[in-house]
């Protein structure tokens, strides 16, 4: 009788403890997505905000002014023209919870010191990548490409990218990167030359094309 009263009172601790794992794993994954709904979130009140904007100038253009491909034509009365290319038309890409995490990480593994512009780099370099057909066709194929056996991204070989606290800065940054905001020149490559690989970097100054500086690192294509 006292065994089976210690193997019940054995089992019932064991289903509150497998309860309380299965509870902090659910509590871990969530926090890990919070930044994922976060951005995804901001990124439709930006199409919310741009489909209202848009509906609002359509109903205040006069009828006399033509155009809508580009630059209306100013009316005869005087009218202010509306500018179409202002008009902000929401996001250019849409990613997967995937993707957008490892978006979000790589550009806070990369640049968590760099201003929001220098952020924004990282994620256009990224996505610049998908966009370009010698490199893979997604994110994260992007983020864990290698070459020859190397990581294309540091933080993915010493572990750093799975480490990091995704900032506001960088959800900011990301969104800007998705909703079509370029500021790269096209740039592939980055690398920080204070702490790369002597060699690595000759390679970039011997193949690739230097475009500009900002902050740690530099950026060529």
């Amino acid at each position: 009788m006292y065994k089976k009263a210690l193997s019940l009172l054995l089992m019932g601790n064991l289903i509150v403890l497998m309860g309380f794992v299965c509870v902090k794993k659910i509590n871990d994954a969530e926090l890990a997505a919070q930044p994922v709904r976060q951005l995804k979130l901001e990124l439709e009140e930006l199409e919310e905000k741009a489909r209202e904007r848009e509906m609002l100038l359509s109903a205040e253009m006069p009828e006399n002014v033509s155009g809508g491909l580009g630059i209306a034509d100013v009316a005869v009365s005087g009218q202010r023209v509306v500018d179409y290319s202002l008009i902000e038309h929401g996001c250019r890409y849409f990613l997967s919870d995937e993707d957008m995490e490892a978006l979000l990480r790589i550009v806070e593994a990369e640049a968590g010191c760099e201003d929001e512009d220098g952020k924004l780099l990282v994620a256009n370099v990224v996505l610049n990548r998908v966009n370009n057909d010698s490199f893979p066709e997604t994110v994260t194929e992007v983020v864990f490409q290698r070459e020859n056996g190397v990581t294309q991204f540091s933080p993915v070989a010493n572990g750093r990218y799975y480490t990091v606290e995704i900032s506001e800065s960088t959800i900011s940054a990301v969104g800007r990167a998705l909703t079509g905001e370029d500021i790269s020149d096209g740039a592939l490559y980055f690398a920080a030359r204070k702490y790369a690989d002597s060699d690595k970097m000759k390679w970039f100054d011997d193949n690739l094309t230097f475009l500009f500086s900002h902050g740690g690192h530099e950026f060529f294509k």
